[in-house]
């Protein structure tokens, strides 16, 4: 796409009231723009971010046979009374009435609807297991809102359930389920650790959060330095120093950054909402419930939170906005039909971006910085004797290389 088409708003400062440095980056590379506490617009940047987010979240999920449906975000209370949260879930559940003062929340999960959805389908173990997700916006009325997307009132989620006749079959899901999140984290640039948590006001039997360990993360958490232990510290009561409870290792202690979260859940909602099968052996039974939830929001803010300087950015190869960043030192009649030619060709099999604007060649540089593609072609006085500087940002690696060359240097 040409730059001077696209609209990116970059900016030189960062807003006052941007404290991380997630926040003031993506700011100021034109990612995001607040539009009231904890409330975001995506720009077209920070939108195909998200949309890279997704696609991979997609093919992880699909090939593993879960099927995608899309529910309202707006749910009536009775629902909520039926699975008895309306009253237990607390001030961050944003209620609202309708004309004829009916009461409604806008949905911060949707266990409820989605047992709603189900109960009237699933009446045979024939019918089981099922998994059902979604992607869709959600809703909490959080008091303080705060470090950009980490802490919103609106973000971008990704929630799966799944519908299992057998507490084994609910184990298998949990267990594929950790690790397609661990190969999405992973697709997407992240390190991830799972650490036991409480189950919250999701509820079930247990939980599981994925973390990323950041100075900025809200979570503290404790793990063990000799073996895979890991917990949240509200839930594990350890402190730094404290001997593992699982090997002869000690306990250290990070702080993290909660991108996904998993759940059993068991019969709690499959009771109270009268979801029921009958078994093979001809008995009615409680559908056994499992629930994911992925912040699609949370991992772009991760993202940039691990991938980047106060100054510049640097996405992950899978997420990235644009693959390439043509840059022209200048151009002129000469040698745009040039410029436009390399521009199409390598349009052909990467996402290019094209900053054809009439600036300064040194304002073209820090935007670039701050958009931070991985692969930067400067087009200079050599381009006319087909030569470009090529930049690998994520090696920091510059060299003069043959235009011709281009396509093997381009590693996705």
């Amino acid at each position: 796409m040409k730059q001077s088409q696209l609209f990116v708003p970059t900016l030189k400062e960062a807003p006052k009231d941007a404290e991380v440095k997630s926040h003031k980056l993506m700011a100021r590379a034109g990612l995001i723009k607040q539009t009231a506490a904890g409330i975001y617009t995506y720009l077209p940047l920070g939108l195909r971010v998200i949309k890279n987010i997704e696609a991979i979240i997609r093919e992880e999920h699909d090939q593993r046979g879960c099927s995608e449906l899309l529910m309202p975000a707006l749910q009536p209370r009775d629902l909520w009374e039926e699975s008895g949260r309306w009253g237990q879930y607390g001030p961050e559940l944003m209620r609202l009435k309708d004309r004829k003062e009916r009461d409604f929340c806008l949905g911060p999960t949707h266990e409820e609807v989605i047992t709603a959805v189900v109960r009237d389908y699933i009446q045979s173990y024939k019918k089981l297991p099922l998994a059902l997700y979604q992607i869709q916006t959600k809703f909490r009325d959080e008091m303080r809102p705060r470090f950009g997307l980490m802490r919103g009132r609106e973000f971008i989620m990704k929630d799966l359930y799944t519908f299992s006749e057998s507490r084994a079959d609910l184990d298998a899901w949990y267990q594929t389920m950790k690790i397609a999140y661990t190969t999405i984290f992973n697709r997407c640039g992240l390190e991830t650790k799972i650490v036991s948590s409480d189950t919250g006001q999701i509820g079930g039997d247990a939980a599981d959060e994925f973390m990323v360990m950041s100075e900025v993360g809200e979570d503290t958490i404790t793990y063990c330095d000799q073996c895979d232990y890991a917990a949240n510290q509200e839930f594990s009561g350890l402190s730094e120093g404290d001997p593992c409870p699982n090997c002869e290792g000690t306990i250290q202690v990070a702080k993290g950054i909660e991108v996904g979260n998993i759940f059993k859940l068991g019969t709690k909602y499959s009771e109270s909402m009268n979801a029921y099968f009958t078994d093979r052996s001809g008995h009615r039974q409680p559908v056994i419930m499992g629930c994911y939830g992925l912040g699609i929001s949370r991992t772009l803010m991760a993202a940039v939170e691990q991938h980047s300087t106060d100054d510049s950015l640097l996405w992950p190869k899978a997420i990235t906005p644009f693959h390439v960043h043509v840059i022209p030192v200048k151009m002129t009649p000469e040698n745009e039909d040039a410029i436009l030619s390399l521009y199409n060709n390598l349009s052909r099999t990467y996402t290019v971006l094209l900053d054809d604007r009439d600036e300064r060649v040194g304002v073209k540089f820090k935007d670039a910085d701050l958009i931070g593609l991985p692969y930067r072609v400067v087009l200079g006085k050599d381009f006319k004797d087909g030569l470009v500087e090529f930049t690998d940002r994520h090696t920091a690696e510059t060299r003069l290389v043959a235009v011709t060359d281009l396509p093997d240097l381009l590693l996705l």
